[in-house]
C-alpha cells in the first residue's frame, strides 16, 4: 500500500471542483461514462493495432445504483489501469491520459472514436461525492489497484484482488447530493446525455417475454425472462452512410429523437465531411408555424455521440436553428461556452458548411421533383426566407429554389416571376410592379380586382415577408413589390387605355370636398379614381411603403425605431360608380352624409377595421336603412 498528496497545483482544488469547474452538478454522470467509452475505445484501437493480445470481446459500460449503502457504481470492461497509471493519470491532475494517447496514436487513431480533452473530467466526481473509490485492472499481466480519496488531497493506493479487466468507480454520494440514487434521476441523466453513446450502457434489468410455445393452449401465460436494459443506441443513423440508410431508416430516426413528436418531417439533410473539420450529423426540416421563437433549440450538439447542448446558435447558422437534428463534431468541446463558440475559427466554418450543405439539398430538392418542393413549400418557407435575410450565402443561392406562389397556385422563382410579368405589369418609369396579398380572405376583393384586370397576384404571407421584399427591391433594381389593397394599382401599372371619368372636373372637386368634410382628415386622404363602373365605389388603400415600414418595425421590435407608426389610409373614390353619382346630385344634406359613412364603413369592413363603436353604428344604421 502507498500514500501520498495528489499532484495540484491548487491546494483546495476539490472545493473549487465542486463550486466552479461546472455550473450543472448532473454533468459528473456524463463525463465518467464518456472517461469509461474512452478507456473502452482505446483498448478496441489497440487490439485492432496488435498492441494488445486480449479478447475485445463485447463490452459494456455498467450503472449500479445502492441506495441502502449511498453508492453509485460506474464499471467498463475496457483497457484498465496498472498503479502506476493511476499514479499518472489520476494524481496528475492536469495530466490527460486520453490527450496522450491522442498523442501518442495519431496516426493510426484517427477514427478509433477515442473522446479525449476531458482534463479534469474524473474529478467531477467530487462535485457529488464526499469519497471516490477507483478499482481498476489493466489489461496487461499486472495486479489491480485500488485508489481512494475522501475528497481532500490525500489518497491511498493500495493492491486489490479485481481479476477481470476493466475499471469501477464508486462514488460515495454527499448528503448534498442524494438526488443521484435514486434510479428515476440516473435514468434520466443517462437518456439525456448518453443516449447514442457507441458502447452499450446497461441501467438494471428489463423483462422479455419469451416466444409463445406452439403447442401452448387457450389458458396460456406468457412467460419471461431477465435482460440487460440497455439504455442507449451505440450506432446511431447519423453514424452510419447515407448510402447505408433507405428513407425509413431516418424516419425511424425521427421518432427516436422526438417519440412525442407524431408529425413525420418532410425531408432531412445527411451531413457528413472530414475536412477542413469533422463534422456529421443529420437535419430534419419538419413542419413550421409562424411563430420563430417557440421553434428553436430542437437541434442537438454532440461531440462523439456525447451530447453537450441543445443551445446551438453560433455553431448552426441562426435561420436552421428552427430545424430538429443531431449535429456530432469533435471539433467542439464538451464544455462548450458562448465565448469559446464566438472566438473559435472552426465553429465559423462549420456553421458555413452546414449553410452551403442546406442550401445544395434545397436546390436538389427542387431540381429533382419540383412539384413536390411547390407542395412543401407552405410547411418550409419561413426556415428560408429568414435564411435569405440573414445569411448572404444562402441568400445568393436561394434564388434557385425560392418560391414566389400566385392566389391561384402557381409557383414561380424569382427569373420567372420577371419574365412572366414584363409585358403586363409595369409603372411608368418601367419597373416590374409585383401584386401581392398577405390574407387572401381579407383582401379577396382586391385580388379579384386586379384579377380582372389581367394581373398576377402573389400569395406573400410569412411575418417577415416585408424585410425580405425591402432586401428584394435593393438588389433588384427594375423591380418593385406592391400590395394589392397599396395605393390602388391603377397608379402604379401602366396601361394602354386609362378609363375616362363620367365626372366633369367642376363635379370632382364638389364630391372630393364634400366627402373630405365627413371622413376624419387625420386618417383619411381622400382620393378620386376613374376606374371600371362595376368596381367597388369606396375603397381603402395604405401607402405601400409606410405599411411596410410599420409592418417591420412591428417585427424587427421597433428594429427602424419608429414606435407605433398611426394608421393612414387613402380613401380612393371611384368617380364612375353609380353611387358617386348619387352623392354628388343628393338635395338632402343628411342622406349624402349618411352615404358616405355607409359606404366609408363598407370599406372599412371589406378590410378588417371595422370595430368597436364605429361596428356598432354600421350596424345599427344597416337595420335603419332596411325599414
Amino acid at each position: 500500500m502507498s500514500s501520498g498528496k495528489i499532484n495540484v497545483s491548487v491546494e483546495n482544488i476539490f472545493p473549487l471542483i465542486k463550486k466552479f469547474l461546472y455550473s450543472d452538478h448532473e454533468i459528473f454522470l456524463r463525463e465518467l461514462i464518456s472517461n469509461a467509452t474512452d478507456a473502452t475505445l482505446k483498448l478496441k484501437h489497440l487490439t485492432n493495432i496488435g498492441e494488445a493480445n486480449v479478447e475485445y470481446g463485447n463490452p459494456m459500460i455498467e450503472i449500479k445504483v445502492d441506495k441502502d449503502n449511498k453508492k453509485l457504481h460506474i464499471i467498463d470492461q475496457g483497457l484498465g489501469m496498472t498503479a502506476d497509471e493511476v499514479e499518472k493519470y489520476i494524481n496528475q491532475i492536469a495530466f490527460s491520459g486520453a490527450e496522450e494517447f491522442l498523442e501518442k496514436y495519431k496516426d493510426s487513431a484517427k477514427d478509433s472514436g477515442v473522446i479525449g480533452h476531458f482534463g479534469l473530467g474524473f474529478y467531477s466526481a467530487f462535485m457529488v461525492a464526499n469519497k471516490v473509490e477507483i478499482i481498476t485492472k489493466s489489461f496487461k499481466d499486472e495486479p489491480a489497484a485500488h485508489w481512494t480519496c475522501d475528497g481532500s488531497p490525500e489518497f491511498t493506493l493500495e493492491q486489490h484482488d479485481k481479476t477481470e479487466r476493466g475499471t469501477e468507480i464508486i462514488l460515495h454520494i454527499a448528503d448534498d447530493s442524494t438526488e443521484f440514487l435514486e434510479e428515476n434521476r440516473i435514468n434520466e441523466l443517462l437518456i439525456k446525455y448518453n443516449k447514442f453513446m457507441p458502447i452499450p450502457i446497461k441501467f438494471g434489468t428489463k423483462q422479455e417475454a419469451l416466444p409463445k410455445p406452439e403447442d401452448a393452449g387457450d389458458d396460456y401465460k406468457p412467460e419471461y425472462k431477465e435482460i440487460d436494459n440497455i439504455i442507449n443506441n451505440p450506432n446511431p443513423a447519423w453514424t452510419k452512410q447515407p448510402s447505408d440508410l433507405a428513407d425509413e431508416d431516418y424516419k425511424k430516426f425521427y421518432r427516436e429523437l422526438y417519440p412525442t413528436q407524431f408529425e413525420e418531417p418532410l425531408f432531412n439533410i445527411h451531413l457528413n465531411v472530414d475536412y477542413p473539420f469533422n463534422l456529421t450529423g443529420i437535419l430534419y426540416f419538419p413542419k413550421l408555424s409562424n411563430d420563430l421563437q417557440i421553434q428553436k433549440d430542437k437541434i442537438q450538439l454532440y461531440q462523439n455521440q456525447v451530447f453537450v447542448t441543445d443551445n446551438v446558435e453560433g455553431i448552426v447558422p441562426e435561420f436552421l436553428t428552427m430545424l430538429k437534428g443531431i449535429i456530432d463534431s469533435p471539433d467542439i468541446p464538451l464544455n462548450v461556452s458562448r465565448s469559446y463558440l464566438q472566438a473559435d475559427g472552426n465553429v465559423k466554418k462549420i456553421s458555413n458548411y452546414i449553410t452551403r450543405k442546406v442550401s445544395d439539398k434545397l436546390k436538389s430538392l427542387f431540381n429533382e421533383n419540383r412539384e413536390d418542393f411547390e407542395q412543401k413549400w407552405n410547411d418550409i418557407k419561413v426556415v428560408l426566407e429568414y435564411g435569405m435575410l440573414s445569411e448572404p450565402k444562402f441568400y445568393e443561392k436561394a434564388n434557385d429554389f425560392a418560391l414566389y406562389p400566385t392566389t391561384e397556385n402557381k409557383y414561380y422563382i424569382l427569373a420567372e416571376l420577371k419574365e412572366a410579368l414584363k409585358e403586363n405589369q409595369t409603372d411608368k418609369d418601367g419597373k416590374l410592379v409585383v401584386l401581392y396579398a398577405s390574407n387572401k380572405d381579407e383582401q379577396h376583393s382586391y385580388i379579384e380586382t386586379a384579377k380582372e384586370k389581367g394581373y398576377e397576384v402573389l400569395l406573400l404571407d410569412s411575418p417577415i415577408i416585408s424585410h425580405l421584399l425591402q432586401k428584394l427591391e435593393t438588389d433588384n433594381e427594375n423591380l418593385t413589390f406592391a400590395r394589392v389593397d397599396a395605393d390602388h394599382l391603377d397608379n402604379l401599372i401602366k396601361k394602354e387605355e386609362n378609363q375616362i371619368s363620367k365626372l366633369s372636373d367642376e363635379e370632382k372637386e364638389t364630391l372630393k370636398g364634400f366627402v373630405e368634410g365627413i371622413v376624419p382628415k387625420e386618417k383619411y386622404t381622400v382620393q378620386l379614381e376613374a376606374m371600371d363602373s362595376k368596381s367597388t365605389p369606396f375603397m381603402l388603400t395604405q401607402p405601400e411603403f409606410m405599411r411596410r415600414m410599420k409592418e417591420m418595425s412591428q417585427t424587427g421590435g421597433g428594429m427602424f425605431g419608429m414606435g407605433n407608426l398611426p394608421e393612414m389610409y387613402n380613401l380612393v373614390v371611384n368617380t364612375n360608380s353609380d353611387l358617386a353619382s348619387t352623392i354628388l346630385n343628393e338635395k338632402d344634406e343628411e342622406t349624402k352624409s349618411v352615404l358616405v359613412k355607409q359606404a366609408l364603413d363598407l370599406a372599412k369592413l371589406s378590410q378588417g377595421l371595422l370595430k368597436g363603436e364605429d361596428l356598432t353604428s354600421f350596424v345599427k344604421r344597416s337595420f335603419e336603412s332596411l325599414k
